[in-house]
């Protein structure tokens, strides 16, 4: 054990870091409008219609236990790269305990405010400003569950984001990825249209090149130790504002993968047919 301590130590205490720093200069002038539900985060709040859903009903298809009203009691739940909390609220209503990290002091400023409007969520999430990396000695197989949104389209170094993500996840531990894939369909739509056109993302918020092929985060997910579980595309209406699951996955698309080894895998039920339920998504989504 105390080799692997200081193994994991020298491994992830280099002068290497998975954070862009121009990408945290991007997110910081924006840090103060994560709550704006009709501002340049809006994409994010209707993704939880279906996120949420998503991660709920996954964990749920992979364990008999949970209690009625709270179905993800029990379960540590590291959202990482978190923003202002977005995501991380709305699981730990759901009974999580759930521990935030981002690198930008400013975010989780902003997390911690709007977090202490609601009792309940200060006893169930937590923020804490710091990188992947920066956590994984002193939480070495800590959580069940990683949630990874929209984030590792961001990251400097994706391979590395990876292994960090396997040294903290206990054995059978789930990781969820939402991101988009690199497909010409994508810088148009994603790039061209969403940024320059109709401004939905602000300018300058993804570079085509860090955009990630569902083939290539798999090959790289399973080289590190997981098995991947579910791959599913996602379409965004911006007539609407409103996401929905698609069998295509040029866009934007969502990935479960499992910490390999033991029974967690052999017990696992694919949730894709209950996705395909959108509305009954939809509505347990908008719910929370």
């Amino acid at each position: 054990l105390l080799l692997f301590r200081f193994t994991t130590k020298r491994l992830f205490s280099t002068s290497c870091s998975t954070v862009d720093s121009k990408e945290m200069k991007k997110f910081q002038l924006l840090a103060h409008k994560w709550w704006d539900e009709e501002g340049e985060y809006s994409a994010l709040h209707s993704m939880n219609d279906i996120r949420v859903p998503f991660i709920r009903d996954t964990l749920l298809n992979m364990s008999n236990n949970h209690q009625l009203g709270n179905p993800l009691s029990g379960l540590k739940i590291l959202d990482v790269g978190c923003g202002g909390g977005l995501l991380s609220e709305p699981l730990g209503r759901l009974g999580a305990s759930v521990t935030g990290i981002d690198p930008l002091e400013d975010n989780i400023r902003t997390a911690d405010q709007h977090k202490s409007f609601d009792p309940i969520l200060a006893k169930r999430v937590q923020y804490k400003s710091s990188s992947l990396e920066e956590i994984v000695e002193e939480s070495v197989e800590t959580f069940d569950v990683i949630v990874a949104s929209e984030v590792v389209e961001h990251v400097a170094d994706l391979e590395m984001f990876i292994k960090c993500c396997y040294q903290v996840l206990k054995p059978e531990g789930s990781l969820f990825i939402t991101t988009i894939n690199k497909t010409q369909l994508s810088y148009v739509l994603g790039i061209v249209v969403a940024e320059k056109i109709i401004g939905i993302v602000p300018e300058g918020t993804h570079e085509w090149e860090k955009f990630v092929p569902p083939e290539e985060l798999q090959r790289l997910l399973e080289s590190s130790g997981f098995s991947v579980k579910a791959v599913n595309g996602m379409l965004y209406n911006p007539l609407t504002g409103s996401w929905s699951w698609t069998e295509s996955t040029s866009i934007n698309y969502a990935m479960h993968a499992v910490k390999s080894g033991g029974q967690g895998q052999s017990s696992y039920t694919d949730p894709s047919s209950e996705m395909q339920r959108e509305q009954h998504s939809a509505t347990a989504g908008t719910s929370m």
